[in-house]
């Protein structure tokens, strides 16, 4: 029998995605049933999905939605929220109780834009100015926590087994034509409703399993691009790597991912001339944004869902 320091499992997480490539919408059902059969991957201290394509009637406005400790909490984030952004609607995510969900927050959800001639004054995109404000809240409001920020898109998440938080967050009541799981094993971060993935920014989520050893470097180098890891996970940091490179810096996904995930020495130089200059060209750009596994990782975005390993 192996002992403790004789091997290493870096992690049990379980991950799961669904997509239908026509982009028909289907409801959460499938997904629940998927990573129900990854059951014992998980500890129950994190369980989460993302769903692409269930808010077709509010598309064009950003769906925030947001953990709150308490109502004083939520109180202050919808004045700041108010004097940033239109909000077109706003209202608690519907749930219903589970027994295996516990001390949840309070959750709330808002469809908003931001306001044009602040987007105008800023010289910036909206989607620069909502990410550069959902930072701020999840920086400097001690309390709140925006969990999901995208257009047309969503996520659930929460301190338990996957298939009781699709249950709780009553997935099946939704429709879409993307979906992803998460549920988590946490080894260096505790279980809390934040903390649980999939992560997102704006339209990218996050699942991953395995261990990114190269958090650190990561994280000072997306930090100097206005960016503020609260979570101490690496899920974060590799959804914000990809905002960063494809919507910050308008990177090709495939040149993207070539950073993130890139190819070893010796296998560049088995390509031609050019490519090769090219690959050298990005690892050196960006040798921090570089991660190290080993890990599994499925990135959602709008076109749809990528897997990477290492």
């Amino acid at each position: 029998m192996l002992r403790e320091g004789e091997l290493k499992i870096p992690s049990g997480c379980a991950i799961s995605g669904i997509i239908d490539k026509e982009g028909k919408r289907f409801n959460g059902d499938e997904i629940i049933k998927s990573i129900t059969l990854m059951h014992d991957r998980s500890n129950g201290l994190g369980g989460g999905f993302a769903a692409y394509g269930i808010y077709p009637q509010y598309k064009d406005f950003y769906a925030l939605h947001i953990f709150y400790d308490n109502l004083s909490i939520k109180m202050q984030t919808e004045d700041f929220i108010s004097k940033h952004f239109d909000i077109e609607s706003a209202g608690n995510i519907p749930t219903k109780p589970v027994p295996g969900v516990k001390n949840k927050p309070l959750i709330w959800r808002y469809f908003v834009h931001p306001r044009n001639y602040m987007v105008k004054e800023g010289f910036v995109d909206e989607a620069e100015f909502t990410s550069r404000y959902i930072i701020k809240i999840n920086k400097e409001y001690k309390g709140a926590y925006v969990f999901s920020s995208g257009k047309n898109m969503g996520t659930f998440k929460g301190v338990g087994y996957p298939e009781d938080i699709g249950k709780f967050f009553m997935l099946e009541t939704y429709e879409g034509y993307m979906w992803t799981a998460h549920g988590r094993f946490p080894t260096n971060t505790p279980g809390w409703w934040g903390g649980a993935h999939p992560f997102t920014m704006l339209d990218w989520s996050v699942v991953h399993n395995g261990e990114i050893s190269s958090y650190d470097a990561n994280r000072r180098f997306v930090e100097m691009y206005g960016y503020k890891c609260t979570l101490q996970t690496d899920t974060e940091v590799i959804t914000y790597l990809f905002d960063m490179l494809v919507r910050k810096h308008n990177i090709p996904m495939e040149k993207a991912i070539k950073v993130v995930a890139a190819p070893f020495w010796e296998d560049i130089e088995r390509e031609n001339k050019e490519v090769q200059n090219e690959l050298k060209s990005i690892r050196s750009v960006y040798a921090s944004a570089l991660i190290n596994g080993p890990f599994s990782i499925i990135l959602g975005f709008k076109k749809g869902m990528i897997a990477l390993n290492d």
